[in-house]
C-alpha cells in the first residue's frame, strides 16, 4: 500500500511540473504571438505564381471545372487559389506564400469529362520552379496550353473530397 502511494505521488508532483511548464510556456506563446500580429512580421519571402490554361471534353470546352492551387507540402497541401473554368474551358489562377524555401506549386483538375462515377477524376499537374516569382505580383504565367480532359493522365486519380 505504501509503494501505491509514493507512486501516485510522484505522478502528481510531476504532472504538477509538466503543467507547470506548459502554462508557462503557453503564456509566453500569447505574449508573443500578437507581436507578431501587429508588426505582420512573416519569416520568409513572399513567392508568386500563376497557371492558365484550356480545358477540353473531347471537341467540347470543359466549362465550370473546378482547379485549385495548391502549395505542396509533406503533410498536408495549402490551398492558395480556386476557380472553375470559363464557358470557353479556360482559366486562370494565381496566388501567393510567404516561404523560407522555394514553394512547390501545383494544380488540381476536378472534372467529370467521360465519367459517370459519384465522385471526379484529378489530374494533377506540377509547376516548374522557373515560374515561381518573389514578390506579391507573379512575373510569368506557366501556361498548361489546352488540355483535352479525355484523355487518360499519368497519376490521374479519382477524388470525392476536393
Amino acid at each position: 500500500m505504501g509503494y501505491l502511494a509514493i507512486t501516485i505521488l510522484h505522478i502528481a508532483v510531476s504532472t504538477r511540473r509538466t503543467v507547470s511548464k506548459m502554462l508557462r510556456l503557453s503564456a509566453l506563446l500569447l505574449l508573443v504571438s500578437p507581436v507578431f500580429g501587429v508588426f505582420d512580421i512573416n519569416i520568409g519571402t513572399v513567392q508568386s505564381v500563376a497557371v492558365k490554361g484550356k480545358l477540353m471534353c473531347d471537341t467540347v470546352p470543359a466549362n465550370n471545372v473546378k482547379v485549385k492551387l495548391y502549395e505542396d507540402e509533406a503533410v498536408l497541401d495549402v490551398l492558395l487559389d480556386e476557380r472553375f473554368t470559363d464557358a470557353d474551358g479556360t482559366f486562370t489562377i494565381e496566388g501567393k506564400k510567404t516561404e523560407v524555401t522555394s514553394i512547390d506549386p501545383k494544380i488540381n483538375i476536378y472534372h467529370r469529362c467521360n465519367y459517370d462515377g459519384i465522385c471526379f477524376k484529378k489530374i494533377t499537374i506540377v509547376i516548374p520552379e522557373a515560374f515561381v516569382t518573389n514578390g506579391e505580383t507573379p512575373a510569368k504565367v506557366f501556361d498548361i496550353g489546352e488540355l483535352n480532359l479525355a484523355a487518360k493522365f499519368q497519376g490521374q486519380s479519382t477524388d470525392c473530397f476536393n
